[in-house]
C-alpha cells in the first residue's frame, strides 16, 4: 500500500492545499474534512463524551469522497462539545487535525475556540515582538518542575494555571514560580512539550506520573494532565491560553518545544491509522524512538506547517524550539517559517541540528542540520561546541573542559564567544548553552568531572561557565534552576542525567534552597549577568561583520585565560575568563576602568575603579568598562 506514496503521480493526484482539514465549527453547522486517499470507506462516529471507554455513541454517519483524496461531511446544528472519531476502512482514529480531545487523546472534540479565549485575549501580544533574536535570553522549563515542591507555594501544582499565579514566595519574601522567572530578567520561557503526549495517563492524576513529553499523540491539542480537567476538552484549551496570557503579562515571551521528528507509537498514531504508514519513514529510527517522520512527503509537510501556524495564531506562541530538527527536511522548515511569518513575523525558530542516520524516502532531500544553516536564514541551532568546550563532552561525563581546568581548542572557544562558529552564518543562529533538560545539569556535570573539588570551587566554576554563555555573542539559553545550582542527585554520589521519567523528588525545583546564602548569591549573579547583557548592545550584535569590527581577542600568557576587547556604544569593554586555580595580574589598557562583573557579583552598578592592572581571582570572569 505504501509503494506509491513517494511517486510523483501520487503527490500530483492527492496533495490537498485547502485550509479546512479537521472540524470547522459554526453555530449553524460543523464541517468535517479528512485526508484519506487510500480509503475505500470513511464514516464519522459522534460521541457524548471524550472517554474512550464509555459506550455513549450518538450516531455514525458516512462521509463522502471529495477532491485530492479528502472525505467530507456536514453536521447540521450547533455541535460544540460533541466528541468524534473517524472510522477508516474499519480502523477507528482520532482526527489528526483535532483541536482538542477528551481524556488521553482518543476522541476529538468539536469546539467553539473563541469561547475558550481569556478576557483581553484580542489585545494579547508578544512583549518582545520585533526585537532581534540576539536580544533574547531563553529559560527552559518543564511545567511540572516549577510547582511540585511544597515550598513553591503554588496552588495549581503541575498545571498550566500554576504558571499564572503571582505573589508566591518563601517566608522571607523570596519570589517563586512566575514571579521568580520575571525577576531573573529573562525574555523567553521555553516550555518542554505541552502538546498532547502519550506517556502519562491523564485519567490518573493520583499516580503522580512524570514525563518530559517527547512522545507526541495529538500535535494540535494541549496536554490534558496539565489541565485541571482532562475529561472535558475545552478546559485544556482555555487554561493553556490563560498561561500564555499570564506569561505575556509578566513581560515573558513563550516558546513551545515541538517534536515533529517522531511520534509516540507509529502504528497507533492517528495519521498512520488514517493513511497507513504515510506519516513515518519506513524502517527508520534516527530518533531512537522507533520511527522518524517523513517530512519530505507533501501532506506530512503540510501537516507540520499547518500545525505551527495554528499554534502561533490560536495560542499566540512566540517561538518554536524543534526537537531533533536534523531529522526534518529543509524544505519543510523553510515553508513553515514562511507561512508562520506571513502572519506573525516575529516568531522565533531554532532547534537541535544534529546529524543523524535516517532512511529518507527520496535521495534528493536535505535535512535541517547545522551544516544546512545557510539554507535556513533566521533559524537558530543549539551550539554543542560551546557546551562541550566549556564543560567537556556530553558523551563522557568525566571529561574536562575549559571551566574544569582543561585546555580545549582556544580558537574554537574564541569563535564561540564571538558568535562566529563556522556553521553559523549569523550570530543569531547560535543558541549558546551549557545545560538543558538533556543530560546532567551544569552543577552535576562539574561535580562528576571534579569529584575531589570543594563545593565552593564547583560554584565558582559554575558561575564562570554561566558568564561565558551569557556574555557571548549569539543567543543565551539555560535550564530552569541553573541559576540556583540545580542538581538531580540519585544518592551514593550519583546524579540523574536522563530524568525524563524520574519522580518529582528528582526533577522539581527546590525553592527552599534559596533560603541559603550560596544559592541566593548565585541567583543574584545570574540576574546581574542578564542585566549587564541587556544594558550593552555590543554584546548582542546581529552580523558577523559587526562582530569582527567590534571584538578583538587578546593574547594571554596564561593558557587558562581568555580575554576580549569589545568596542561599541561609546565604551570599551574588557572581558576576561580566568579558569586557573591561581590568581593572575591582568594588565589594563590606558584609562580608568570600572569593574562590573567579578567571580562573586555582577550587574550594571560599578564595583570599583582600576588603572594599570587588575588582580583576577581564580575561576573568575571579570568585565570592565571604560569610556571610548
Amino acid at each position: 500500500m505504501q509503494d506509491n506514496y513517494d511517486s510523483p503521480g501520487f503527490e500530483q493526484a492527492y496533495t490537498y492545499t485547502g485550509s479546512d482539514l479537521g472540524a470547522t465549527w459554526t453555530r449553524e453547522e460543523t464541517r468535517l474534512r479528512l485526508w484519506a486517499p487510500k480509503a475505500a470507506q470513511v464514516r464519522v462516529r459522534l460521541y457524548r463524551s471524550g472517554d474512550p471507554w464509555a459506550s455513549d455513541l450518538l450516531e455514525e454517519l458516512p462521509m463522502e469522497p471529495d477532491v485530492r483524496g479528502t472525505w467530507r461531511v456536514t453536521l447540521p446544528g450547533d455541535r460544540n462539545g460533541v466528541y468524534y472519531t473517524y472510522l477508516v476502512d474499519g480502523r477507528e482514529a482520532c482526527d489528526p487535525y483535532a483541536r482538542t480531545t477528551g481524556v488521553n487523546g482518543r476522541r476529538a472534540m468539536i469546539l467553539d475556540l473563541a469561547s475558550t479565549n481569556p478576557r483581553g485575549w484580542d489585545a494579547d501580544t508578544d512583549p518582545h515582538g520585533g526585537q532581534p533574536i540576539t536580544d533574547a535570553v531563553i529559560y527552559e522549563l518543564h511545567l511540572r518542575d516549577l510547582s511540585l515542591s511544597h515550598r513553591s507555594h503554588i496552588r495549581h501544582k503541575g498545571k498550566f494555571l500554576g504558571l499564572t499565579e503571582t505573589g508566591t514566595a518563601l517566608p522571607d519574601g523570596t519570589p517563586t514560580g512566575l514571579d521568580h522567572i520575571k525577576s531573573l530578567g529573562v525574555t523567553h520561557v521555553q516550555l518542554l512539550p505541552v502538546f498532547d503526549f502519550g506517556s502519562v495517563d491523564e485519567s490518573r492524576p493520583d499516580l503522580h506520573q512524570y514525563n518530559w513529553g517527547y512522545d507526541p499523540m495529538n500535535y494540535n491539542v494541549p496536554e490534558g494532565s496539565y489541565s485541571t480537567d482532562p475529561f472535558h476538552g475545552e478546559v485544556r484549551v482555555a487554561e493553556m491560553k490563560q498561561m500564555v496570557k499570564a506569561l505575556h503579562g509578566a513581560g515573558l515571551s513563550v516558546v513551545m518545544d515541538v517534536v515533529y521528528n517522531h511520534v509516540y507509537w507509529a502504528e497507533d498514531f492517528c495519521f498512520n491509522r488514517v493513511v497507513p504508514g504515510y506519516f513515518s519513514r519506513p524502517g527508520s529510527n534516527g530518533s531512537a524512538c522507533g520511527n522518524d517522520t517523513a517530512s519530505e512527503r507533501a501532506m506530512v509537510r503540510k501537516y507540520i506547517v499547518d500545525s505551527l501556524c495554528y499554534w502561533a495564531q490560536e495560542y499566540h506562541i512566540d517561538g518554536f524550539r524543534f526537537d531533533l530538527v536534523g531529522l526534518i527536511d529543509t524544505r519543510a522548515i523553510r515553508e513553515a517559517m514562511d507561512a508562520v511569518h506571513a502572519a506573525h513575523p516575529n516568531v522565533l525558530f531554532y532547534g537541535e541540528g544534529w546529524s543523524m542516520d535516517t532512511k529518507l524516502t527520496r535521495p534528493d532531500v536535505r535535512l535541517a542540520t547545522q551544516g544546512s544553516s545557510g539554507e535556513l536564514p533566521g533559524f537558530g541551532f543549539f551550539n554543542d561546541s560551546i557546551r562541550d568546550l566549556l564543560r567537556g563532552s556530553v558523551f563522557y561525563p568525566r571529561e574536562l573542559g575549559f571551566v574544569t581546568g582543561a585546555l580545549p581548542d582556544a580558537d574554537a572557544l574564541r569563535s564561540c564567544f564571538m558568535g562566529v562558529t563556522p556553521w553559523a552564518c549569523a550570530p543569531g543562529q547560535s543558541i549558546n548553552y551549557v545545560s538543558c533538560h538533556d543530560n546532567h545539569t551544569l552543577f552535576d556535570r562539574l561535580a562528576l568531572a571534579l569529584p575531589g573539588a570543594s563545593r565552593e570551587e564547583l560554584i565558582r566554576r559554575s558561575r564562570l561557565a554561566a558568564a561565558f554563555c551569557l556574555l557571548s555573542q549569539g543567543v543565551p539559553f539555560f535550564l530552569a534552576g541553573e541559576e540556583m545550582l540545580r542538581s538531580k542527585p540519585r544518592g551514593h554520589g550519583k546524579f540523574d542525567g536522563n530524568s525524563y521519567r524520574s519522580p518529582d523528588s528528582v526533577n522539581a525545583l527546590r525553592w527552599g534552597n534559596l533560603e541559603e546564602a550560596e544559592y541566593r548569591q548565585t541567583l543574584r549573579y545570574y540576574r546581574g549577568l542578564i542585566a549587564f547583557r541587556k544594558a550593552h548592545p555590543c554584546l548582542r550584535l546581529q552580523r558577523r561583520e559587526e562582530i569582527f569590527a567590534a571584538i578583538t581577542p587578546i593574547s594571554c600568557a596564561n593558557p587558562h585565560t581568555l580575554a576580549f576587547r569589545i568596542r561599541g556604544d561609546g565604551l570599551r569593554l574588557l572581558v576576561i575568563f580566568h579558569a586557573d586555580t591561581e590568581d593572575t595580574r591582568f594588565p589594563l589598557p590606558e584609562g580608568r576602568w570600572q569593574l562590573f562583573i567579578d567571580g562573586q557579583r555582577a550587574g550594571t552598578e560599578p564595583l570599583g575603579s582600576f588603572t594599570e592592572s587588575l588582580r583576577v581571582s581564580p575561576l573568575t570572569a571579570a568585565v570592565l568598562a571604560c569610556p571610548d
